[in-house]
C-alpha cells in the first residue's frame, strides 16, 4: 500500500438486535472484535484504532494493545458518534486517508480491506460494494475528516455525507466475499 492508511474499527454498539455487543461474540472461537482487528492488520492498516462504547473495559481487556482503543463516550446516540471519535482519534497522525471497517462484518476479509485501501489519498471518497450493492468499508481520505464529523449523526454514520458525493467510487468486492453484517446470532451461520 503506497499510501499510509489508518484502519477505524467501530465496534462500541450495544447488539440490541443481537441480544448484546457483537464486538465480544465469538465466530469460529474468535471474538468479532479481534477478527475484524486482524483483518484491519493484516491489510496493511496502520495504526488501527478500535471505537468503544457499550461493554468498553471488556472489549478493551481483548485487544493485544488496549492504547488502540478509542472510548465514544456518547456511543448510546448512534455510529454518528463512533465516527467522530474515531476520526478525532487519528487527527494527530499523519495519514492521508481511514478505512473504516464495522465490528459486525466477519466475512469481510483482509483482501476486501486492501482493494479499497489501495484506492487512497487524501480526498478519497471510495466504499466496497458486492455484486453493485454499496457497503463497508468505507475509505474516507483525511480532507474529509472534519466535514464528515461534522454531519455524522445517529446511526447514519457518514451514510448521509457519502450520499451527496458525486465522487464517491465503489471499489467492486463481490468476487472476494461477503459484506453481509451479523444483526442475530443465526446469522453467524455465514453469508447465504
Amino acid at each position: 500500500m503506497s499510501t499510509p492508511v489508518a484502519g477505524l474499527l467501530l465496534a462500541a454498539g450495544a447488539g440490541r438486535r443481537f441480544g448484546g455487543p457483537k464486538a465480544l461474540v465469538e465466530l469460529d472461537g474468535e471474538p468479532l472484535v479481534l477478527r475484524a482487528l486482524r483483518a484491519l492488520t493484516a491489510a496493511g492498516c496502520e495504526p488501527v484504532r478500535v471505537v468503544v462504547g457499550a461493554s468498553g473495559e471488556e472489549v478493551r481487556a481483548l485487544l493485544p494493545d488496549p492504547g488502540q482503543a478509542v472510548v465514544a463516550e456518547d456511543w448510546a446516540s448512534g455510529m454518528g458518534a463512533s465516527l467522530r471519535a474515531g476520526l478525532g482519534s487519528l487527527d494527530g497522525t499523519d495519514r492521508a486517508a481511514a478505512l473504516v471497517h464495522l465490528v459486525d462484518l466477519p466475512w469481510v476479509g483482509p483482501e476486501i480491506l486492501a482493494r479499497v485501501a489501495a484506492r487512497a489519498s487524501s480526498t478519497t471518497v471510495a466504499r466496497a460494494s458486492y455484486d453493485g450493492v454499496p457497503g463497508h468499508p468505507v475509505l474516507l481520505g483525511r480532507r474529509w475528516w472534519g466535514e464528515i464529523a461534522e454531519t455524522a449523526r445517529g446511526d447514519r454514520g457518514a451514510r448521509d455525507w457519502l450520499a451527496t458525493r458525486d465522487d464517491l467510487t465503489l471499489v467492486e468486492c463481490g468476487d472476494l466475499g461477503s459484506g453481509r453484517d451479523v444483526d442475530r446470532p443465526a446469522d453467524l451461520a455465514g453469508p447465504a
